[in-house]
């Protein structure tokens, strides 16, 4: 049938019942991904199949590394670059399309991660069956690079399961197991691995009738009065969580289904590759994809083998407790040292609800909290290989503890601090082997903040590093190594914007809109807020340790008054009440500082460009991507260098002086903004 045909990335089954089985095996790479040769083999067979119709098709992954992940971004953006990306969207819409017009029964075999143009593909087969392992996951992801499902997945995802379910999939980009898929008619099969070609067969054979209700559900919410009921609502709620000049995406495909969703299948396809095509075309996807590419660049540092199975954590706080609690869900053997139980118990009860939340499967669960373990004691530091100090912010008390733990340590086990603002050339001092030492600096929450700096020293191992940035990567954290100045990267950059938006506030300016200047650039939460969520204790110790650093004093406002320090006292710069800041009502009439956005943002750059000119990273892309995944910094901006340079570093370095001439010399251009001028 397909003789002359070089299929390098698919491999074929004809089958005596008359079914053939087509599995993709993506040549040189590990996982599948949807390149361009890959359509074209497969656009190629499908051609060919009519002159020579099987009893049924089957479409699975010949990897065990999952169905498909998705579209090759990097051909996308080589598409972007040519100009060509309508054309390339269009040609995947064709090819699907084909494999939806077939004749025979087609059925998708969904194993492991089955992502964007992966769930595309599945969706252009008439039926779909589901491993039911914990690993499958079924998502349509492409929000979060700025666009939508452009290969025909917003167009029959709603005619499959429903407009609500399926633009709560698309307009998340939140995953689904097979039971869940199975729910929402997005599956219609569910079963153990060994099992799922019988049932494909299966449904091959006597194919699938979906419930009524489904059936209900997919022709009211697709309908015309349908669409007029549903669309405002969905723009009202996307609205209540983004900006359209900042993420446009939502907008676009909410926008797109209501205008052709009634529409035969053909021109709606069109309508979603004009309609994507131009949401590439914008900075938001082109800085989106960008950080995709930088996460990439950070799940790569350091390799897969750290050599590390035993974490030991010292100090049950709030930060040692969580990280401890983490280790232990991503797979280590985790041991938690404090000096009393009293102080670990609550660190054990906080895991336990994390674990309640995460792991779904009783047993599963019960093996979790079994690899977290009290150490009073400190028996478990001969046995660790990795031990995180996680004590109070101290110097000479880390020391005296490392001088306590290196003669219990293992040969090759690594010692690390948590710590967020001494520098570590200072705590390796007093060090026999500071080769293996660093610092490893978690954020809070734990369970929700992406990054992790390694801190380096000047006597740090370079396969000190490399094991740490594997370890992070194995408990699903992005690495970011950083120079060990105080307050290494994040807390450095977001230091002089909390203290700004202080500033602001002690001047009379509501906290509420100091907040929504924030919120308008884009920050995911306003300047006071977060203040109040980290603690003005803590604002103002990080404060003062980046005030000295810089020769400044620290201003009066940063004074912190006992039992207001935020939210865990439940009053700081607001009142707080049932873990939600009670924000004070702003008289209409008010009229905020034109200049305001600028004081909170131009900080933040102000800083940012020190950071690069002073080394703290290797380079722009490691500071935009540990300050988007550290601070929240407007993804779709890029970072702070690529806003600059997006911007004009002249035009902003001009405002800083402006600023600085109003304000004073906390403003002053740090050295290398002219860099980034020439540059």
């Amino acid at each position: 049938m397909f003789d002359g045909l070089r299929l390098t990335h698919w491999q074929v089954e004809s089958r005596a019942d008359g079914v053939l089985v087509l599995s993709l095996n993506r040549a040189g790479q590990s996982v599948n991904a949807l390149s361009q040769a890959v359509l074209d083999q497969l656009d190629s067979m499908l051609e060919r199949l009519p002159l020579e119709m099987p009893k049924g098709l089957i479409i699975k992954s010949g990897k065990p590394t999952g169905f498909a992940h998705g579209a090759d971004i990097k051909e996308f953006e080589s598409f972007d670059a040519k100009g060509t990306v309508y054309e390339s969207i269009r040609r995947g819409q064709l090819i699907f399309q084909r494999l939806a017009d077939l004749r025979c029964p087609t059925v998708a075999i969904i194993t492991g991660p089955c992502m964007g143009g992966g769930t595309e593909l599945a969706l252009a087969c008439r039926y779909r069956v589901a491993s039911n392992e914990e690993n499958t996951r079924i998502g349509l992801p492409e929000v979060k690079l700025g666009i939508y499902p452009g290969w025909g997945g917003s167009v029959r995802l709603p005619r499959l399961v429903g407009a609500p379910a399926a633009m709560d999939m698309m307009l998340t980009g939140r995953t689904l197991t097979g039971s869940a898929a199975k729910a929402i008619g997005l599956v219609d099969k569910v079963t153990d691995p060994a099992s799922l070609q019988e049932a494909a067969l299966g449904l091959i054979q006597r194919g699938a009738k979906r419930p009524f209700k489904q059936r209900a559900t997919v022709w009211a919410t697709n309908s015309f009065l349908g669409r007029k009921f549903l669309a405002p609502q969905m723009l009202k709620q996307v609205s209540r969580k983004a900006r359209k000049e900042h993420y446009p995406a939502p907008f676009s495909l909410i926008n797109t289904w209501a205008r052709s969703g009634g529409m035969p299948v053909h021109p709606a396809l069109v309508q979603e590759a004009k309609s994507v095509t131009a949401l590439a075309k914008t900075p938001t996807a082109k800085n989106l994809i960008r950080v995709f590419f930088m996460m990439d660049r950070l799940k790569g540092l350091g390799g897969k083998d750290h050599g590390i199975q035993h974490v030991h954590v010292v100090g049950a706080g709030v930060m040692g407790g969580d990280i401890a609690a983490w280790c232990a869900l991503r797979g280590f053997d985790v041991t938690l040292q404090d000096r009393e139980m009293q102080y670990i118990q609550p660190a054990i009860d906080r895991a336990a609800k994390l674990y309640e939340k995460k792991v779904k499967n009783p047993e599963k669960r019960a093996a979790t909290v079994a690899r977290l373990n009290a150490d009073v004691a400190g028996d478990g530091v001969a046995k660790a290989d990795l031990i995180i100090e996680a004590i109070f912010e101290n110097q000479e008390a880390k020391q005296n503890l490392y001088a306590s733990l290196e003669q219990k340590m293992k040969p090759g086990a690594l010692l690390v601090s948590n710590t967020s603002s001494i520098p570590l050339d200072k705590l390796r001092t007093k060090l026999k082997n500071p080769a293996d030492f660093a610092g490893l600096h978690y954020f809070n929450p734990v369970a929700l903040m992406p990054l992790v700096e390694i801190v380096q020293h000047d006597q740090m191992a370079s396969e000190t590093q490399r094991r740490l940035a594997a370890f992070c990567k194995s408990i699903d954290k992005l690495p970011v190594p950083v120079a060990g100045t105080p307050g290494f990267l994040v807390n450095r950059i977001l230091a002089p914007y909390m203290q700004e938006a202080i500033l602001c506030f002690h001047e009379g300016i509501p906290g509420p809109v100091i907040d929504k200047a924030a919120l308008k650039f884009g920050m995911p939460m306003g300047p006071i807020e977060l203040v109040d969520t980290v603690g003005l204790d803590v604002a103002a110790s990080v404060g003062k340790v980046m005030a000295d650093f810089h020769g400044q004093s620290l201003p009066d406002a940063l004074k912190v008054e006992p039992n207001k320090r935020g939210k865990k006292d439940g009053q700081g710069l607001y009142k707080w009440e049932n873990g939600r800041a009670v924000k004070p009502e702003v008289p209409a009439s008010y009229q905020a500082p034109e200049d305001l956005e600028d004081r909170l943002v131009l900080s933040m750059l102000n800083e940012a460009v020190s950071c690069l000119h002073d080394g703290v990273v290797a380079d722009a892309e490691l500071l935009d991507a540990g300050v988007i995944f550290g601070t929240g910094f407007a993804p779709f901006r890029g970072g702070p260098i690529e806003h600059i340079k997006a911007v004009g570093a002249a035009k902003l370095k001009a405002r800083l002086e402006v600023l600085a001439n109003r304000y004073g010399d906390r403003f002053s251009p740090r050295p290398g903004w002219d860099d980034l001028m020439q540059g």
